[in-house]
C-alpha cells in the first residue's frame, strides 16, 4: 500500500500537488506547482486573476493578483484584455478552494476570453503545497 506524501504544512497531496482524490480538468484547471513555473517566466508570466471578495484578500493573497470579485466580472472584463485589446492573453483564475474560480473562468471564456484556466483547489492548495506565508482561512 502506498502512502500519499504529505505536503511541508503536513496535508497530504497527491503526486500533482492535490489533495487525493481531486478531480482535476485539465482543459479547465491548472495546478498551483503549474502556476508557480508559469509565473516564474518573466517574458509571458499569466495575469494572476483574484475573484474572492475583498475581505478575503485582505486576508492573504498571491503577490501580483489582480482583484476582480466573481460577481463583478462581466462588468469588467474589458480591464482583463491584453494591451492590444485582444483577449487571448493567458489567465489563471483562482479563489479560496477553485469553485468560484471554475465559474469565473467560464464566464471569461463565454466572453471571448480564450486562454483561461482556473487554479486547482485555490489559495488553500497554494498555501499549502507551494507558499506557506500564505496564510490559511
Amino acid at each position: 500500500m502506498s502512502k500519499t506524501p504529505n505536503a511541508p504544512s503536513g496535508v497530504p497531496l497527491d503526486p500533482r500537488g492535490l489533495p487525493p482524490g481531486y478531480a482535476f480538468k485539465p482543459e479547465w484547471e491548472i495546478t498551483p506547482r503549474q502556476v508557480r513555473e508559469a509565473l516564474r517566466n518573466a517574458t509571458a508570466a499569466p495575469m494572476l486573476l483574484d475573484c474572492r471578495e475583498p475581505d478575503e484578500f485582505a486576508l492573504c493573497r498571491i503577490e501580483g493578483a489582480v482583484l476582480v470579485p466573481l460577481g463583478q466580472i462581466e462588468q469588467r472584463a474589458e480591464e482583463l484584455e491584453a494591451d492590444d485589446g485582444s483577449r487571448s492573453r493567458e489567465i489563471v483564475v483562482y479563489c479560496h478552494h477553485g469553485r468560484r474560480s471554475v465559474r469565473a473562468a467560464t464566464t471569461l471564456r463565454a466572453l471571448g476570453f480564450t486562454n483561461v484556466r482556473s487554479m486547482a483547489g485555490g489559495i488553500d492548495v497554494w498555501s499549502i503545497d507551494v507558499d506557506s506565508a500564505v496564510a490559511r482561512y
